[in-house]
């Protein structure tokens, strides 16, 4: 059986724990307590492949910013995770945490998650983020988050020379790359999900495409000497 280590990061109260507890026990936490560092386990079947996933619950608050990076070294794949009803927190994913995930680990997969998918359509929910001039993120602005974080990488790995890994229908992508080795990746390869912990919606696609993006062998590009992380 395959191990897999899949790291789950975003803003604290975005919802990564309950994601956790509802995929690994069908059940959903009925409090919020901030995590500090947990670890969960599941043993699942996709595609027919037995695999161990491997889940590291991390804080987002800014006081664990120098202890979370420890959990990082051998991560597979990352979750990066907002919420559809906080727009600071869909704000900061393209200023803390796709900066953070590439800065330690450049070439490792990323999936980015919307949570909370059963409040975006809440009255309540939408009239309150209407009292601060706000409203839900939509997925088109998910989608479009996902190919810019992505273009903005790409653009800064043409300076900089870091190798990346894309995530984007990685078989198609290797056998590309076995034709063309210096075939650039594509600029969407950061996908984008939606879910909700509560109902379930889209919970099992999240982490089945999470698995898929380290089962499926992924084409990497040759390093030039001379190049810095930046």
């Amino acid at each position: 059986m395959q191990a897999i280590k899949c790291v789950v990061v975003g803003d604290g109260a975005v919802g990564k724990t309950c994601l956790l507890i509802s995929y690994t026990t069908n059940a959903f936490p009925g409090e919020y307590i901030p995590t500090v560092f947990d670890n969960y386990s599941a043993n699942v079947m996709v595609d027919s492949k037995p695999v161990n996933l491997g889940l590291w619950d991390t804080a987002g608050q800014e006081d664990y910013d120098r202890l979370r990076p420890l959990s990082y070294p051998q991560t597979d794949v990352f979750l990066i995770c907002f919420s559809l009803v906080s727009p600071a927190s869909y704000e900061n994913v393209r200023a803390k945490w796709y900066p953070e995930v590439r800065h330690h680990c450049p070439s490792t997969p990323i999936i980015l998650v919307g949570t909370k998918l059963d409040l975006r359509d809440e009255k309540e929910t939408i009239e309150k983020l209407k009292e601060k001039k706000l409203a839900p993120i939509t997925y088109p602005q998910g989608l479009a988050l996902a190919k810019e974080i992505e273009t903005s990488f790409l653009a800064s790995n043409s300076f900089g020379c870091v190798s990346f890994v894309s995530t984007l229908t990685p078989c198609l992508l290797l056998l590309l790359s076995s034709l063309s080795p210096s075939l650039p990746p594509s600029p969407d390869s950061v996908k984008y999900l939606e879910c909700s912990a509560l109902t379930q919606r889209g919970l099992k696609t999240v982490f089945d495409e999470a698995i898929r993006a380290v089962l499926c062998p992924q084409p990497t590009k040759v390093k030039k000497k001379g190049c810095l992380l930046l």
